[in-house]
C-alpha cells in the first residue's frame, strides 16, 4: 500500500454514516447497515438539523442529490453506450452495486475500498450469496504507486478485456488536496483511455461565496480532516474551473452536472438556494 505523506486509512469511518444515510432513506439494504452508521446518524441529526434550517441544505441533502443523480447517468451510459462493466471505488457500504446487479443481472460490477473496508463489505455480500463472477469485492489503495492494490493494477485484473468500463468514486475526492487528488485523475484518465468509451463520475463540493457559510464549511472540513487523517479540501468555485480542470488531467470531455438541473426530474431533495454539490461526468 502506499506510504505518501496524505494516507486514505482514515476515511473509512465516514463511509459508515454515508451507508446510514443511504438506509434511513430506503436506497440500501439490511444487509450494508451497521450499528456504528445508525450511532452516527443519531449523533449527527441534530447538526443535519441546524444546518437545514439555516442554509436550506445539509449534508444528507447533498449525499442524496449526488447518489441519485449518478446513479441516474450510470443507467444513462448502461442504456445509451451498452456498457457493461462498472467500478466503484471506495464503495464503503455504498448499496450501489446491489441494485446495479438486480437491475442489470448481466453486468460485471466490482467494488474496491481500501483493504480493511473491502474485506467488511465482502463479508456482508458473501453471506447473502451475492458474490460471485459478476459481482466482486476487492482492496484498492488510490495512492499505491507499486503492488497488488494500485489503481492500473487493479484494473486491469479484474476487467481482463479492453471494453469500456464505468468508474464512480463517490465521497472520495474532497479528503485529499488537489494536487494529490490530480494526480489520481490523471492516472485515471490514462487508465481509461486503454478502454475507449469509459465513463467516470465523481462529485465536487464548491466554496460558497457568502463568508458566514465559508467560514462553517471550512471549520467542518478541518473537523473531517482531523477524523480521517486527511486534508479535506473545497476544489473549485465554479463549473467552468471543474470542467477545465478535468479536461487538464487527460479527460476527453467533461460535464458538470447542477442538482438544480434535476429538480423534478428525479426524486432527489431540493436545496433552498444553490447547492454546493456538483456532479462531474468525464469521458475517455
Amino acid at each position: 500500500m502506499s506510504r505518501k505523506p496524505t494516507d486514505s486509512s482514515g476515511i473509512s469511518f465516514t463511509a459508515l454514516y454515508t451507508g446510514a444515510v443511504w438506509h434511513r432513506h430506503g436506497l440500501s439494504d439490511d444487509t450494508l447497515a451497521t450499528e456504528k452508521g445508525r450511532w452516527l446518524y443519531r449523533l449527527m441529526t441534530p447538526f443535519e438539523a441546524a444546518s437545514k434550517a439555516a442554509i436550506g441544505g445539509n449534508i444528507r441533502t447533498f449525499l442524496l442529490q449526488r447518489h441519485l443523480i449518478i446513479d441516474h447517468l450510470i443507467d444513462q451510459s448502461i442504456h445509451d453506450k451498452g456498457i457493461t462493466q462498472v467500478l466503484e471505488i471506495a464503495c464503503g457500504m455504498s448499496p450501489r452495486g446491489i441494485r446495479l446487479r438486480q437491475k442489470h443481472p448481466l453486468l460485471h460490477m466490482v467494488e474496491a475500498d481500501l483493504p480493511d473496508m473491502a474485506a467488511r463489505k465482502a463479508l456482508r455480500l458473501m453471506a447473502t450469496g451475492r458474490l460471485g463472477d459478476h459481482h466482486q469485492v476487492t482492496p484498492i489503495d488510490i495512492l499505491a504507486d507499486y503492488g497488488e492494490y494500485q489503481l492500473e493494477k487493479v484494473i486491469d485484473r479484474v476487467f481482463e478485456n479492453s471494453e469500456p468500463v464505468i468508474i464512480i468514486t463517490e465521497g472520495l475526492t474532497s479528503y485529499f488536496s488537489l494536487d494529490t487528488i490530480s494526480e489520481f485523475w490523471r492516472r485515471l484518465a490514462a487508465a481509461m483511455a486503454k478502454r475507449p468509451g469509459s465513463v467516470y463520475l465523481s462529485e465536487s463540493y464548491y466554496q460558497p461565496s457568502q463568508p458566514l457559510l465559508s467560514t462553517a464549511l471550512n471549520g467542518l472540513g478541518a473537523l473531517l480532516g482531523a477524523a480521517t487523517r486527511s486534508q479535506v479540501s473545497f476544489h473549485f468555485q465554479n463549473d467552468t474551473q471543474a470542467r477545465e480542470h478535468c479536461l487538464s488531467c487527460g479527460f476527453v470531455s467533461a460535464t458538470v452536472h447542477d442538482p438544480r438541473s434535476w429538480y423534478g426530474v428525479l426524486p432527489i431533495p431540493e436545496s433552498r438556494g444553490e447547492p454546493m454539490v456538483r456532479v462531474i461526468e468525464a469521458d475517455c
